[in-house]
């Protein structure tokens, strides 16, 4: 059984034989992979040692102390917190060795090729096809709201294999190619004038039988691995304390003692207080994550997420007044991240009106609490029992 004692001697003899200040950052990082320091939990030969996941904690403070280069996980953050897991739990052994080292390290970005214009909120209800020609499968269709797609070079795909079946048996998991010929990815701009997200056209783009993870059907259970992670890594992602958006709105509180009302000072305090219990649930939930995988609670905290950013953001604007309308750039870009503390109040507002759609919109998620944390009636759905085919469209 791996211990602290022996993660800390086992991270100290990799800065020995790779010192950070000497070696290239790239280098240093496939290193720490291969001596599973860096996911301890994962399997050894795959960036872990099978160790505790709490015990990550005590290898990360030892390399912070020595000034080791991190990953970046927040540009790579779909790769980290939806597809490892999935490959993780779902993939060949082939797979595993292929994807996750790239993975980790940042050589390669990946994306996810879920939501479509066509199903909305319902998911199960896609309709990009995928059929089977031999060892291949030909995908043809259209995603939609696809951060990092003109990064990407994977993409975690779902595609409709069977469409004479209900539509939650007929979806079959794979592993995209976005190099393809027939991969198109245009920007979608949004209200922050930002292009972070975007629409993918796929036409006869041809997915190897062995890029498949999961059994042919099987795609709905293998996509809720990757939900409920995502969902985790959205809003149950380790921030300190008055991290995240109270941050910014608690400095302006402190600086600009001008700006405040009695109102504001009653109204800040009870987002500060839900802030940190939203902080603290997240904690807790991580320490579950240690003893098994992710559950449905992770939907209760992506809905705490969405909705405090929204109203920290908003008052923030209010208590700025004229000046909490100023926009600093209105420049078209695509960005590798979204970065909601280093830009003004403007931004942030704006940009928190999509944390209720993305990662689940914030209705859906309510039904998942409902159900499945509460134990409350599921909603009467006509549709269950009907092949995808004859559904209305």
């Amino acid at each position: 059984m791996t211990d602290a004692a022996e993660l800390r001697d086992r991270t100290q003899e990799l800065l020995a034989a790779h010192p950070p200040a000497t070696t290239d950052r790239l280098d240093f990082l496939k290193a720490r992979f291969d001596a599973g320091l860096a996911w301890v939990h994962y399997p050894e030969g795959l960036g872990g040692l099978g160790a505790p996941r709490s015990l990550q904690a005590v290898v990360d403070a030892e390399l912070e102390s020595a000034g080791a280069p991190d990953n970046d996980p927040r540009r790579i953050g779909i790769g980290l917190g939806m597809a490892a897991p999935t490959i993780l739990g779902f993939g060949t052994q082939e797979q595993k060795r292929r994807f996750l080292r790239p993975l980790w390290v940042g050589e390669e970005v990946w994306c996810q090729l879920f939501s479509e214009p066509g199903a909305g909120s319902d998911l199960a209800a896609l309709g990009t096809r995928a059929v089977r020609e031999g060892d291949s499968w030909v995908v043809n269709g259209q995603k939609v709201w696809t951060s990092s797609a003109h990064l990407a070079r994977w993409a975690i795909l779902i595609a409709r294999t069977d469409p004479d079946v209900p539509k939650h048996r007929g979806i079959t998991y794979f592993i995209c190619d976005m190099t393809d010929p027939g991969v198109e990815v245009r920007p979608l701009r949004q209200i922050t004038g930002e292009a972070e997200f975007n629409e993918v056209f796929l036409t006869d783009v041809r997915i190897p039988d062995s890029h498949r993870l999961g059994e042919i059907g099987d795609g709905w259970r293998v996509a809720q691995t990757t939900l409920m992670n995502e969902r985790v890594s959205i809003g149950g992602m380790r921030i300190p304390r008055e991290g995240g958006m109270i941050g910014p709105v608690s400095k302006t509180w402190r600086e600009r003692p001008e700006l405040r009302t009695h109102d504001l000072h009653q109204r800040l305090l009870t987002l500060w207080v839900e802030a940190e219990v939203a902080r603290l649930t997240g904690e807790r939930l991580r320490q579950q994550l240690v003893a098994g995988q992710p559950g449905p609670e992770g939907s209760g905290l992506k809905l705490a997420f969405a909705r405090l950013n929204q109203e920290i953001s908003g008052l923030e604007v209010e208590m700025l007044g004229e000046e909490g309308l100023l926009y600093d750039d209105w420049t078209m870009r695509r960005p590798e991240l979204v970065d909601f503390t280093g830009r003004e109040a403007g931004y942030r507002y704006l940009r928190s009106k999509g944390n209720s759609i993305e990662g689940g919109t914030s209705e859906v998620l309510l039904n998942i609490v409902a159900e499945r944390v509460l134990g409350l009636p599921a909603e009467p759905r006509t549709d269950k029992d009907v092949a995808w085919k004859d559904l209305a469209r």
